[in-house]
């Protein structure tokens, strides 16, 4: 793309017939402009489960353009890893680094891949500032361009697609999926706003439940916490945590009494082998998931729990919290929450519709279990 980058001034100029892309400036997701000299043919992504974004709108080969990646998600979601690899083995090539947060980068490395951009999730501006990478990579001719998915994703998943949507010379295809986005979500907050009285259920969210042997991590007004309430539910540790992420003990697990529970998992075995997380995802076995959630209900916070007593326990993919596909969450906890204000809704079907529109992975099923297997 940066033809400057390849050839010389003298050899442009006896070039005459070749036209350069136009420059395009996009405005990130924190306000930033960022002019790049045409949409970019060379990125590195600064987390490897950006991928699920970039399968959105390079449907045909989403590791196209991408010339380097972070090495999280093989770990953090292999069953999603091993479905790309399948059909895309080319990503066992793709050079990985590591983190901003943990300091790992390497931005010798980075200017060794020659990218046209680097794009970050907003969770990873504070460290790029501490470190001042904005300015080094700049200074090299690497641009960063932030997007959110994570810390305010119905605010701003729109308009980081929309922004992907332009570095990538792919506006229509990010266009037609905000569109599929908006009307899926609506399919929820819609009924959810026209209902008046709603009986909103008290729900627990315990954020990678069985990850470690502490209790309980959970989401406060953000990501989950968020889902839950356009779901139509009053999350519980909203009062308890004032951020996005945090920590409630389990005593407040017993003394709130939560009308749902609502655990967030994945295959962490590259973290936490042999865990008790919960490792629903695409393909999982959703009987051992089952077993593994029956399990962490014994634990002395959750005995006793209304709504263990009553069945009313799931667990979800936590990848949902950081992916273009919220959506889905959201619909399957308003089903599970309000069950009688959405006899139609099937978000199975949802997940099914956005697999062959806007993906090149086949589904498989597996995101999501409850232990009472009625409810799926």
């Amino acid at each position: 793309m940066t033809f400057t980058r390849l050839l010389g001034a003298t050899a442009l100029a006896i070039l005459p017939t070749l036209v350069l892309a136009d420059p395009i400036t996009v405005t990130d997701i924190t306000g930033r402009d960022v002019t790049l000299d045409g949409p970019a043919d060379r990125v590195i992504l600064g987390e490897g489960r950006q991928i699920f974004f970039a399968a959105v709108l390079d449907g045909e080969d989403p590791f196209q353009r991408v010339v380097g990646w972070r090495d999280d998600l093989l770990q953090a979601a292999p069953e999603s890893y091993a479905l790309y690899a399948e059909k895309f083995p080319q990503l066992d090539e793709i050079p990985t680094f590591g983190g901003f947060k943990d300091g790992t980068f390497d931005i010798e490395q980075a200017v060794a891949l020659d990218p046209d951009v680097l794009i970050l999730n907003l969770e990873a501006k504070a460290a790029t500032d501490e470190a001042d990478y904005e300015e080094k990579l700049a200074k090299v001719g690497i641009p960063i361009v932030y997007v959110d998915f994570r810390e305010k994703p119905f605010e701003h998943t729109a308009k980081s697609m929309q922004i992907i949507g332009q570095l990538f010379g792919k506006e229509d295809r990010a266009a037609e999926f905000n569109a599929f986005y908006e009307e899926q979500l609506a399919r929820v907050t819609d009924v959810i706003d026209a209902t008046t009285d709603l009986d909103r259920p008290l729900v627990f969210v315990e954020r990678a439940g069985g990850y470690s042997e502490d209790c309980c991590m959970s989401f406060g007004n953000g990501n989950f916490g968020t889902f839950v309430e356009l779901a139509g539910g009053e999350n519980m540790a909203k009062p308890f945590i004032p951020g996005t992420f945090g920590t409630i003990n389990a005593e407040q697990v017993i003394a709130s009494d939560p009308d749902q529970i609502v655990v967030t998992g994945g295959n962490w075995d590259a973290y936490v082998p042999g865990g008790d997380w919960i490792g629903v995802g695409p393909g999982s076995d959703e009987a051992e998931a089952r077993a593994k959630l029956a399990a962490l209900m014994e634990r002395p916070g959750f005995t006793g729990v209304k709504a263990v007593e009553n069945g009313q326990v799931h667990a979800i993919w936590h990848q949902f919290y950081n992916n273009p596909y919220s959506f889905i969450a959201v619909q399957r906890l308003a089903t599970w929450m309000h069950p009688d204000l959405f006899p139609d809704l099937d978000p199975e079907a949802t997940l099914v519709e956005l697999h062959d529109r806007f993906l090149p992975v086949d589904y498989h099923p597996g995101y999501w279990v409850s232990l009472d297997a009625a409810t799926n």
